[in-house]
């Protein structure tokens, strides 16, 4: 039985996507786009229909809270204020919603229309985690904190979702933040190895050390970025980062589904630094699941899952998706790498990652016939 109802948590998602031309997919990044331009698109799109948007913030230089942002670099003014914005792309993000059902169901109808607005602008969106073919960046200091600027300057290369997760009172009332941090180093490396697709860097396949690394994401921010960011003082939110970018929306299930794992199973006993998470992250990056012990801790992750889950009423059947993928070793990385093998060029993938796939759908990368226009 239950010892927690399902509906006492809530759920939301930040997916950031690449934008392209929608004719001949060419890559874009701020010096093509124009914040006030993207901006109104999305001002305009509808959404009075979805969940109300409590919870998210407005951030300027943006006027209207929405569920969608221009994301990008914040200029500065000389007290650090933002007075534009350097576009890298564009941010879902879904209201804080009931169940993951419902905030999936939320992300899809949201995509859809991000797209149709982006096609009156001759764009689409583009869910990859790495810009494929640019690789600096700078901007002047923009946050007081120097770790803050350099994450920030970092974050203009990389795209990814942010998992939000918040839990029952009680459940939040017990958290120890000292042992959930420690717990996620020992066990993020593992499970964003199961999540790596970021294979393409500069216009061709990464290569490093005399091999074809597996997520040019992974490997740049973990340095500098948080696996969390923990905000009790919005409703209690948790917000795990570590995943890559995914076109199929079975694999953002399965992200709620692991996030809770962590955060429910005190029979996970793994703990580490989070210099062990940075090193480990980085040869996770690399060499995938083949990295010393990260089959393992997956392993324990997903074959204790379904019964934590159970307990506080969710199914972990969706899990099922990342179990094959341990067993196999094939990651989305893989499938990037062979279907670039085969046709070397940036277009014709970016042009496969147009479409969020349904749940119901298996395909791991859809044919360049069938994608969006």
């Amino acid at each position: 039985m239950a010892i927690t109802s399902a509906r006492q948590f809530g759920f939301g998602l930040e997916t950031e996507y690449l934008l392209v031309e929608a004719d001949s997919f060419r890559p874009l990044w701020h010096h093509d786009l124009k914040f006030d331009v993207l901006n109104a698109a999305l001002e305009s799109i509808r959404v009075g229909d979805l969940p109300v948007l409590d919870g998210l913030e407005l951030e300027a230089p943006h006027r209207k809270l929405m569920a969608y942002v221009v994301e990008g670099y914040h200029v500065p003014d000389p007290d650090l204020n933002p007075t534009d914005l350097k576009p890298k792309g564009i941010e879902i993000r879904t209201p804080v919603c009931s169940s993951i059902g419902e905030c999936l169901a939320c992300l899809q109808t949201l995509h859809a229309r991000l797209q149709g607005s982006l096609a009156d602008l001759g764009l689409q969106a583009v869910s990859i985690s790495h810009h494929p073919t640019e690789c600096h960046f700078e901007g002047p200091q923009n946050k007081r904190r120097h770790d803050f600027w350099q994450w920030a300057i970092q974050a203009m290369l990389t795209y990814g979702p942010d998992v939000n997760v918040s839990l029952p009172p009680r459940l939040t009332e017990r958290l120890n933040l000292a042992d959930l941090h420690a717990k996620v180093n020992y066990y993020a490396p593992a499970l964003t190895a199961l999540t790596l697709a970021s294979p393409i860097y500069r216009g061709g396949l990464w290569n490093i050390r005399g091999r074809i690394g597996k997520s040019i994401r992974t490997y740049r921010r973990s340095v500098i970025a948080p696996a969390i960011e923990v905000h009790l003082n919005e409703a209690g939110r948790l917000e795990y980062k570590t995943f890559e970018s995914s076109t199929h929306v079975a694999d953002f299930h399965a992200y709620f589904l692991l996030w809770l794992e962590l955060l429910l199973d005190e029979g996970l006993l793994g703990r580490a630094s989070e210099q062990s998470r940075i090193y480990d992250l980085g040869a996770v990056a690399r060499d995938g699941l083949d990295v010393e012990t990260v089959g393992e801790r997956a392993a324990e992750v997903l074959g204790r899952a379904p019964d934590i889950l159970a307990r506080h009423g969710f199914d972990a059947k969706p899990l099922a998706l990342f179990s094959r993928r341990l067993s196999s070793g094939r990651l989305p990385a893989d499938d990037m790498i062979s279907s670039f093998e085969q046709e070397p060029s940036i277009p014709p993938l970016l042009r496969r990652l147009t479409r969020l796939v349904p749940e119901d759908r298996a395909e791991l990368l859809e044919p360049v016939a069938s994608a969006a226009p």
